[in-house]
């Protein structure tokens, strides 16, 4: 038996299934593309996760794509991050062309144009459809992130949040959080807090407050509010085909800590709320994080800790997560080690720096008899990668380098005015379009100072001797009042990073969590 017909007994024994599979193509020996050697990746597997690397050009968007359309096609949903506004031409079938062709006849396929469906998000509202969470969603770990703040000021945010826990005080938006940090770090509130809680200086607060006005002169705040997100819109099917939602974040891309940190908080309500699957055929949402080096960059120890519960556990809940970056050492080890699925493409060796990442690289690949590993990764072409999967029994396949099968829709952006025509003409896009202006913190404390300055004012006025004061109304019972409050005490969802510090309400017991609360 030949060398060629060796690789391609192996390949196939390796990738070979007849269960439902993403097919990424075909596998290359000394140059060849061998149409036979078909490279396949169960949709089975696609819930143990993924990682898609490369260097700038070659072309992991283009891998993307081919992933969301498959997927799309086998009725599974997905979500996606549009970094640079280029990927709604999935929306649409590309057209064909010499490249295309001859691509599809080396791996002895078909070339079908084809549009699949596609929901268009923004966190601006002027891309897609708003998305919105409110503060108390967030929780202090992920707004710890958004403003950069460091333990000392972290700790002061959390302090926030459990006494707004402790008072069933709603934080909603930026101002109701700026009014309980103004409430509690002078005045009555201080004295209020201070056995309990513990003091706030007054230049933690006025950091924390700068932080906060930052953001909201950077046009980004309407994120935070109500209506939030219902991540249940993210699970839909159109004619038995899964609906690729896509977060353009094209005009707030040089927020990179905004937009990664609000992507793991839908993960961390996802896994809130999604029940226990175990093993399915296939995923029920399969998320793709873009730019993943963004989430962990200068990333507190606490908030990668809980990044890597997050991968290590929502596979249980059927969803699949696949890490998009430029180097695998962008990921850390620990969350690298949760990805059994690797999808990478050609790697520059223009420095040490880069060397020593390569050789880096080639030590995390199994053994192959077939190829030199470090040589293929950066001979690669654009549209060729190194993959490795787990087969439908979860063992690793044959590492393959593959020639990548063409995505069947525009690879680009789709023309402007059909853009603005398909996410104006969404239902979700009227859903949550209009903000909703709740009773939440800002309105309770603002009323309870009032009520206390008026009484102050009146003991000053009066020559009467002074009189008791009637004992107002308590801030939990205001805030019970209110009907956002009353929803939120019958389910508080803050995903997995909220409510690190409140007391354990009746939800809580009720739905255990990732740490218990």
């Amino acid at each position: 038996m030949s060398k060629r017909e060796q690789f391609t007994a192996s390949i196939q024994k390796s990738y070979q299934t007849n269960k439902p599979t993403i097919h990424l193509g075909s596998a290359i020996l000394e140059g060849e593309i061998i149409r036979e050697a078909s490279v396949n990746l169960p949709l089975k597997m696609m819930n143990r996760h993924g990682l898609i690397a490369g260097a700038t050009g070659s072309g992991k968007t283009r891998t993307l794509q081919v992933f969301a359309e498959q997927l799309s096609a086998a009725g599974v949903p997905v979500f996606m991050s549009d970094i640079k506004g280029d990927l709604s031409g999935i929306a649409q079938p590309g057209k064909t062309n010499a490249a295309l062709e001859e691509r599809a006849k080396a791996l002895g396929i078909d070339f079908v144009p084809k549009g699949f469906p596609v929901e268009l998000y923004s966190l601006s509202g002027k891309l897609g459809s708003q998305m919105r969470a409110t503060i108390l969603e967030f929780g202090p770990v992920l707004l710890s992130k958004i403003f950069d703040l460091n333990d000392t000021q972290s700790g002061v945010l959390s302090i926030l949040f459990k006494y707004a826990d402790d008072k069933g005080l709603p934080m909603v938006d930026l101002n109701d959080l700026k009014k309980v940090l103004n409430y509690l770090s002078e005045g009555e509130g201080a004295k209020e807090i201070k056995a309990d809680y513990g003091s706030i200086s007054s230049s933690t607060a006025g950091t924390i407050l700068r932080k906060i006005v930052a953001l909201e002169q950077q046009g980004v705040n309407s994120i935070f509010g109500e209506t939030s997100f219902d991540i249940d819109d993210l699970i839909n099917k159109v004619d038995g085909q899964g609906v690729i939602s896509l977060l353009n974040v094209s005009d707030v891309q040089d927020k990179p800590a905004l937009f990664s940190t609000f992507m793991l908080s839908l993960l961390a309500e996802l896994y809130s709320k999604l029940p226990e699957a175990g093993d399915l055929d296939k995923p029920k949402l399969v998320f793709f994080l873009d730019e993943a080096h963004l989430l962990f960059k200068d990333a507190p120890k606490a908030f990668q800790e809980q990044i890597e519960q997050v991968v290590r556990l929502i596979r249980s809940k059927g969803v699949g997560i696949f890490f998009c970056t430029q180097m695998s050492q962008d990921i850390p080890a620990a969350v690298l080690s949760q990805l059994g699925n690797r999808v990478q493409h050609v790697l520059r060796s223009f420095t040490p720096q880069d060397a020593d990442a390569l050789r880096q690289t080639v030590k995390t690949y199994p053994r192959s008899d077939y190829y030199t590993i470090d040589e293929v990764l950066t001979t690669l072409g654009i549209g060729q990668a190194l993959v490795t999967v787990l087969n439908e029994k979860g063992i690793p396949t044959e590492v393959a380098a593959t020639h990548l099968t063409p995505p069947r829709s525009i690879m680009g952006p789709m023309p402007q005015a059909d853009y603005e025509r398909q996410f104006n003409a969404s239902d979700l896009y009227q859903k949550y379009k209009d903000p909703v202006d709740p009773e939440s913190a800002y309105e309770i404390l603002t009323k309870r100072m009032e009520r206390v300055a008026q009484a102050e004012e009146e003991e000053k006025t009066s020559t009467k001797p002074a009189r008791k004061i009637k004992e107002e109304p308590s801030m939990i019972s205001e805030a019970l009042s209110s009907p956002l409050a009353k929803q939120i005490g019958r389910e508080v969802v803050r995903g997995i990073f909220g409510m690190l510090f409140g007391k354990t309400t009746t939800s809580r017991k009720k739905t255990g969590g990732l740490f218990g609360f």
